[in-house]
């Protein structure tokens, strides 16, 4: 039996009673397997003897002590228990918060086995935090922390706690549930990858990882459940990418673009793009172009993902990318996260490729039946050749004649479930059912560790080249108490022709938080700061029409002073705007930092950043550490890519990529992050057997189809 198929619930285990396990439920604990894969996320090492003079070196005390004296401090309910201690290196001092019964049970001269965390204070070594147990016979010191006890003696789990449970229920059901069921556990990993790294069988590694029975064992069990947590992602990733390298199906019938134009031109419709630009494309781009055609030109979909920095120019690759699928008789399909940006996108398109004859469509929820109508007429027709939207591309009534192409803008805004809605699109098409290629865009680069695991199926281009022109934007941060100095720079550039954003975490303000927000603050800059410069606020609760209007109006240079919230970190594109201020900055992610600094320096004229930050400490509300470092890397880079790397240390893969809706990434044990040695191996055994085996039929992997297709809802790795 494999681990995942143990799916009964937790009152099989001997004396899990009723209230245990309703307290189990409410943690999200059901099975007898989620329980089992509910791993420690630390360990107590009580089998190795350290004495109070060694404290020092790790914190933890583990000794046998001699009770000296007892002590109180406060008074009334206040009042607190002091013991005195020592053995044979130090004295120390043991604070019995809540716990004046101890004054009994630690009677001075009496010796106890005492482990603790311990630290320096007021003179002494002190612990608020121990354990201890009576030392019976008079064992001596040297014997004593080796002699069998209840809490002493070994390696002790600790578990994340939640919901009620405590370490002791969660110490007693485990090892209970270890005993009835651990034992007949069958291997997952494959036999050759267990020899070749000497890792230990699942029944072994299981039970070790919970109580070891020394630091080697532990150590071993944890490198076997993490290489195998991630040998079924990278199997996961593995698949993902063989499914899509099926070769394409069906034949595409000329669109009526393409017999009205495509076939009278003669140059490819990207010649003739790229001889109308005022400018040429960059190292980056055209790599990145040459990359995507060669896709396109292949025998398999192409499934691509474009990273590129800020303002990189990935956009325009994306509507070559489209002009390639249109100019072989196709349709594409550009999708974006917001409204703002999508129509960005379509206004840009309708520039550069309807002149060439492409025919462009905007589709969000937003149009009426009056127009949405016949637009989708048109698409199920032929008679339009890119569609540019939200999520209303792959609504139900959606039908496309022949889709071949589809970029996701963006794209870890949009959950797994939504690309593939998409995708299934290009599967229902009139003319020419069957894969479209799919061409995904990131402004926030991908690290390369989540590139080797949820993009992993994916072919990677990079554009690192800015346009010819871009000046590096100057970032500097600004106390609240300072930020004067701030609007005298600001209100120096708008002077002179300039336009700026200011941006803040809340549309309104808020009960008992010391924010600033943007509707307060655009009648105060406007009224008492810049009143002689045109001011206007947008946020996502003003309707899409007068979000358009008031970017438009910003766009133009009738509006020199944008006051927003994040709702401008993509889709705006101001060459004027110099001046990017952002207000408690503290409160913005590293990925949202980045991409608001993005929306100035896109013109010839220096650009600045001002991050702003509160004054109070995080008792305040105000800078905690995490805060501390997001400025601080902002400060000291501009590479999106350092940038990213950062934002995974601080954040993890879950929120950078849009995972976290996916479902298909939940490590128990590993970190893709600490384990990144690992998962490249793991990547390689996965691959491999993969291209040995497509099928995963052969005896000596059929075991990992069984689990991959038996693993429950609380398996490491979940499609």
């Amino acid at each position: 039996m494999f681990l995942r198929e143990l799916t009964m619930p937790p009152d099989h285990i001997k004396g899990a009673g009723p209230a245990a396990v309703r307290t189990l439920a409410h943690a999200g604990v059901t099975s007898v397997g989620a329980l089992l894969c509910r791993y420690p996320r630390d360990w107590e090492d009580r089998s190795v003897a350290v004495p109070l003079a060694d404290f020092g070196r790790s914190s933890v005390v583990c000794t046998v002590v001699r009770v000296l004296a007892h002590d109180w401090f406060g008074f009334g309910g206040m009042k607190t228990l002091k013991v005195y201690v020592e053995d044979s290196s130090a004295r120390a001092v043991l604070v019995c918060f809540n716990r004046p019964f101890l004054e009994k049970q630690l009677a001075v001269g009496r010796q106890f086995r005492l482990w603790g965390r311990f630290f320096y204070k007021y003179g002494e070594i002190q612990s608020t935090v121990f354990e201890v147990e009576p030392l019976e016979g008079g064992v001596p010191e040297a014997e004593s922390a080796a002699k069998s006890s209840r809490v002493f003696g070994r390696i002790f789990p600790v578990y994340p706690l939640s919901a009620g449970l405590t370490q002791g229920l969660l110490r007693k059901l485990i090892k209970t549930a270890l005993s009835q069921y651990a034992p007949p556990l069958e291997d997952e990993l494959p036999e050759e990858i267990t020899r070749r790294d000497g890792l230990f069988p699942k029944a072994q590694a299981i039970r070790a990882i919970h109580f070891p029975a020394s630091p080697g064992e532990l150590d071993l069990a944890r490198k076997t459940l993490i290489y195998e947590e991630l040998f079924y992602l990278e199997v996961m990733v593995g698949k993902r990418a063989m499914e899509r390298r099926s070769p394409r199906s069906g034949t595409v019938r000329p669109s009526k673009y393409r017999e009205r134009h495509v076939q009278d031109s003669g140059a490819p419709l990207q010649r003739r793009l790229l001889e109308r630009l005022p400018f040429d494309l960059t190292p980056g781009q055209e790599d990145a172009v040459a990359e995507i055609n060669r896709d396109m030109d292949g025998p398999f979909p192409m499934a691509r993902l474009l990273q590129g920095d800020v303002g990189s120019g990935k956009t325009l690759v994306s509507f070559l990318a489209a002009l390639k699928a249109v100019g072989a008789g196709g349709q594409a399909a550009l999708m974006a996260p917001t409204e703002l940006l999508a129509r960005q996108h379509a206004e840009n398109a309708a520039a550069l490729l309807e002149p060439l004859g492409v025919r462009i469509a905007f589709l969000t929820g937003n149009i009426k039946a009056a127009g949405r109508t016949p637009l989708l007429k048109s698409l199920a027709s032929g008679d339009v050749d890119m569609a540019v939207g939200t999520h209303a591309l792959f609504s139900r009534d959606v039908v496309y004649w022949s889709l071949r192409l589809v970029v996701v803008d963006e794209q870890h805004r949009f959950g797994v479930t939504q690309r593939q809605a998409i995708m299934a699109k290009g599967h229902a098409s009139l003319a020419s059912p069957g894969t479209p290629d799919l061409l995904m865009m990131s402004a926030t680069p991908i690290p390369r560790t989540l590139a080797l695991t949820v993009f992993g199926d994916l072919d990677v281009s990079v554009i690192r080249d800015l346009p010819p022109g871009r000046k590096p934007v100057k970032t500097h941060l600004a106390r609240e108490s300072n930020e004067g100095k701030v609007y005298e720079f600001v209100g120096r550039e708008l002077a002179a022709g300039r336009q700026a954003y200011f941006v803040y975490p809340l549309i309104e303000a808020a009960d008992n938080r010391d924010l600033k927000d943007a509707e307060s603050m655009a009648e105060r800059l406007a009224t008492t700061v810049f009143p002689r410069h045109k001011t206007a606020l947008v946020h996502s609760r003003l309707d899409e029409e007068e979000k358009r209007k008031t970017m438009e109006a910003f766009r133009r240079g009738e509006v020199q002073v944008l006051v927003a919230t994040s709702v401008v970190e993509v889709g705006v594109d101001v060459p004027n705007a110099s001046c990017m201020v952002i207000e408690h900055a503290e409160r913005f992610g590293l990925s949202a930092l980045h991409q608001l600094r993005g929306r100035v320096g896109r013109g010839g004229e220096q650009s600045y950043c001002f991050l702003v930050y509160s004054d109070e400490g995080p008792e305040g509300g105000g800078l905690t550490e995490d805060g501390k470092t997001r400025l601080k890397v902002m400060l000291e880079n501009s590479d999106g890519f350092v940038i990213a790397e950062e934002d995974l240390k601080l954040r993890g893969p879950g929120q950078i990529t849009g995972i976290e809706q996916s479902g298909y990434l939940a490590l128990g044990i590993a970190d893709l992050v600490r384990d990144a040695g690992e998962l490249a191996r793991a990547r390689t055994d996965a691959f491999a057997m993969l291209e040995a085996d497509p099928e995963l039929l052969a005896p000596e992997h059929r075991r990992v189809a069984e689990v991959l297709e038996r693993a429950p809802p609380f398996s490491p790795v979940v499609m």
